[in-house]
């Protein structure tokens, strides 16, 4: 069962799953200023506790997009123990919620000052716990991320963290288009994959976004939540996709947040039925 609403609806309503986990998708389209973007995302965050999430996800860059990629990056990257991580711990711990989120994460190499495209996870009482450095710069589709963004090592062992059993990986939009990537974190022992995202609009583009969570769901036997940003610059359609490929969640294009639940039992019987994982005769090694 899920449950989908907006911030505004004052009937939220009451889950009747029994037993698993609740996990939250929110979407909203983030601009140029990081107090207002803080602001959205705590009433997100708010709307997903108070209706029982455990865990809420969302998108990419949201705290700060300033437009086409430019030379703003360099005024609003921040350090991991920066203010924008700080409100975000401050929010999980007074919701009492996990969150993850992207931001831009300013680089401390003297001789690269790119910043990283970074994803956080945030808990309750444990504060930062995870971050991943997306991999895959969006070179794609007439844009070019790598002018402003240095990526991740693809090499650096995956940071995976728990929440109330359900162990959860990152990862960020372009990297739903190479399936190790996500074959990567399943290695790692995850159950759920938590994907944020500025997914772009354009021709095909919402057709490329609901089959590829699909699939690497299902290849993978692996619950998939993805939080993406909303029109006109993002397709939204924020969604979770169970082990087997349903789709538990499709927000369309609103502002808002909804909650599926997940559970670590329907992830074991999906790789009974379906031994893909140890079927498999090729591993994944990272290219540098």
């Amino acid at each position: 069962m899920t449950e989908e609403f907006n911030t505004t609806n004052d009937d939220l309503g009451e889950s009747q799953d029994v037993g698993g986990v609740k996990i939250a998708v929110a979407q909203f389209g983030p601009g140029p200023n990081v107090a207002e973007n803080v602001k959205t995302i705590q009433a997100l965050v708010h709307a997903a506790a108070d209706n029982g999430a455990r865990l809420v996800i969302l998108p990419e860059y949201s705290s700060v997009l300033g437009g086409k990629l430019g030379d703003w990056v360099f005024d609003y990257a921040e350090p991991l123990d920066g203010p924008f991580v700080e409100a975000m711990t401050d929010l999980a711990e007074e919701c009492n919620i996990g969150i993850v989120v992207g931001m831009l994460e300013q680089s401390s190499d003297p001789s690269n000052k790119l910043p990283f495209n970074t994803a956080v996870a945030v808990l309750p009482g444990a504060g930062l716990v995870a971050k991943y450095r997306k991999v895959h710069l969006f070179d794609a589709f007439d844009y070019k991320e790598s002018e402003w963004m240095q990526a991740g090592n693809p090499a650096d062992a995956p940071e995976v963290f728990e929440i109330d059993g359900v162990v959860v990986g990152m990862q960020t939009c372009f990297d739903l288009r190479f399936p190790e990537t996500t074959r990567e974190l399943v290695d790692a022992g995850v159950h759920l994959v938590a994907l944020i995202a500025e997914w772009i609009s354009g021709p095909k583009k919402a057709h490329h976004w609901a089959a590829l969570t699909s699939a690497r769901a299902i290849e993978n036997t692996v619950y998939l939540a993805a939080a993406d940003q909303i029109p006109p610059i993002a397709v939204g359609m924020s969604r979770v996709i169970s082990p087997l490929g349903e789709t538990l969640i499709d927000m369309g294009q609103q502002m808002g947040v909804s909650i599926a639940t997940v559970n670590v039992q329907a992830v074991e019987d999906a790789r009974a039925q379906n031994p893909s994982l140890q079927l498999r005769r090729y591993s994944v090694t990272p290219r540098t």
